[in-house]
């Protein structure tokens, strides 16, 4: 069964037997709805706000993600600007001297 909590499970033939308004009008109710093809999950069907609160689940496991990455390789070294910019072989003045392409 696919991880979906309090998920309705469904055959692909009562998915059909329901048909499109019905699925719809359950996923609307806030039905989180598994279809089964021989028993093995194969669709799901949500409502849009349940598909947000997913979607901003990911965004914000994504982030999470991100942020311990960041402290476990963090040194404590930290670059300054005027550093990049001398590694590219400019400073700040001479960054100020160059026309922008309008």
């Amino acid at each position: 069964m696919v991880a979906m909590k309090d998920a309705v499970e469904l055959s692909v033939t009562d998915a059909t037997k329901r048909g499109v308004a019905g699925l719809v009008a359950d996923a609307e109710g806030g039905a989180d709805l598994v279809v089964t093809r021989r028993r093995q999950p194969v669709a799901a069907v949500v409502g849009v706000r349940r598909l947000a609160e997913l979607e901003e689940a990911a965004a914000d496991l994504r982030d999470l993600a991100l942020v311990l990455a960041r402290s476990v390789t963090d040194t404590g070294r930290h670059t300054s600007l005027d550093e990049v910019i001398a590694a590219f072989g400019h400073t700040r003045e001479s960054l100020a001297e160059i026309e922008d392409d309008e």
